[in-house]
């Protein structure tokens, strides 16, 4: 049984092993156990691997290289027409080879897949759409139009699409899932975590625009400007650090702020266990998983209300849901340092809810899936 994945994440290779950003890799290895040869239509252009790249677990990949491509400006527009024949072309034989077809959602490769699966009725198909599947969410025309397409059954046959959230107005093939990052066997105890000594936070992701991470700094400075004894480390890189690094100067708050940069996944673990709250107060999302990471070790999440964040945080009874007025959103955080005792039963909430999410429960419900 062959297994294609059409996807636009960047991959590279090394010693004859496939590897791309670790979390997207490692959810597919999940879904590849199931499957004797491996089609991969992405990308191939990374370099060197780092500390958030994973490799395959697969021996002889069938990789088909296609281009990137966007539409953001005259000269890439010209490149792209140039390119989309070829690339469609590469997704149509991919798919006519495969015997289950996996797309991922969204972007530009996965409108292309969209469309190019409605020629293939008989065949499995799955789709995970990994970003906000909001219907009332601002999005761009693309992410719109694959939404669209895949929640159309006229058009889109034998497809299931996995989603963040329960929604309305929704057919059946769309089913609401989770993501995980721990195994069953990975849980441990954690003691209750006093607020009386510093309060640590921790952002964790691209320093980038849309997931604000200067927000984040903004908040920190203002309650270490009301007296309170709090810490802040960064997790990760982006353009939005050279932002940071002034911010920090300007207010002189180098003794409280930490810029750590990409890190493991066991550092990052061990970040979780020993602070107090992870933030983040990003624009879009879709099952954020350091959030329900952050829950899993007894690091209550504060963040922006998006995609299925507040199912995750069932309305503030698991965390805290920043509404990105800098006045109120200190005074939420400051109700809860103040109150150990809220503090530690929303965390208890919150450990609870996330440590059913488990990859041996993942494992089961994609075995479900594709049993279909």
């Amino acid at each position: 049984m062959k297994f294609a994945i059409i996807t636009h994440v960047p991959h590279g290779i090394e010693n004859q092993k496939f590897y791309a950003y670790s979390p997207y890799v490692k959810e597919m290895n999940i879904w590849i156990k199931h499957f004797d040869e491996l089609i991969i239509v992405a990308p191939l252009y990374l370099k060197t691997k780092t500390s958030i790249t994973h490799e395959y677990q697969k021996d002889n990949v069938d990789f088909r290289v296609i281009r990137q491509f966007n539409f953001l400006n005259i000269f890439s527009i010209i490149k792209s027409v140039i390119y989309l024949p070829k690339v469609c072309l590469t997704i149509f034989i991919a798919m006519k080879n495969a015997d289950h077809i996996h797309l991922r959602c969204p972007g530009n490769v996965g409108l292309l897949a969209c469309f190019i699966q409605i020629l293939f009725p008989a065949k499995s198909k799955t789709a995970k759409y990994a970003g906000n599947w909001d219907a009332n969410a601002k999005q761009p025309l693309s992410y719109k139009l694959q939404k669209w397409l895949l929640n159309n059954k006229f058009i889109t046959k034998k497809m299931q699409v996995l989603v963040y959230g329960e929604w309305k107005k929704t057919t059946k093939n769309i089913k609401p899932f989770f993501t995980a990052s721990y195994y069953e066997i990975e849980k441990k105890e954690i003691e209750k975590k006093t607020l009386k000594n510093k309060i640590s936070f921790v952002f964790v992701g691209t320093l980038s625009i849309g997931k604000q991470p200067l927000y984040a700094l903004m908040i920190i400075n203002e309650l270490i400007k009301k007296g309170y004894n709090v810490e802040l480390s960064f997790y990760g890189e982006g353009v939005e650090k050279e932002k940071l690094k002034t911010f920090i100067k300007e207010k002189n708050i180098q003794n409280f702020i930490f810029l750590k940069g990409n890190q493991t996944q066991e550092i990052i673990k061990e970040a979780f266990i020993t602070s107090h709250f992870v933030i983040l107060p990003s624009k879009s999302e879709g099952w954020p998983k350091v959030i329900a990471e952050g829950m899993f070790w007894k690091c209550l999440p504060i963040a922006t209300s998006v995609s299925c964040i507040p199912n995750m945080l069932d309305n503030e009874n698991r965390g805290v849901l920043l509404e990105m007025i800098l006045d109120t959103d200190i005074k939420k955080i400051e109700k809860i340092i103040n109150n150990e005792e809220l503090y530690n039963k929303m965390n208890d909430n919150a450990m609870h809810w996330s440590r059913k999410y488990t990859i041996d429960y993942f494992e089961h419900e994609i075995k479900k899936i594709l049993a279909k």
